[in-house]
């Protein structure tokens, strides 16, 4: 389970030592965030690629909302 506490200005979420030692992760290191349905995110170290294509598709995504929406039918 994590925690998210006030601390200063900041809310920040707090991870576990297990976890943090589970998943390899250390200060400092980055992490993406993606939204995988209304209520849920999925976490996965930082790639600049992966977060630079991700980034493309959802301006696409939302561009060309109407046709995908078409298409989808």
């Amino acid at each position: 389970m994590l925690t998210v506490r006030k601390i200063g200005n900041s809310t920040r979420v707090i991870f576990p030592k297990e976890l943090l030692a589970k998943l390899n992760l250390k200060e400092g290191n980055r992490l993406d965030i993606i939204e995988q349905t209304a209520n849920s995110l999925r976490l996965s170290t930082y790639h600049p690629d992966f977060s630079r294509a991700m980034e493309l598709s959802r301006k696409g995504t939302k561009r060309y909302h109407n046709a995908l929406a078409e298409l989808a039918k």
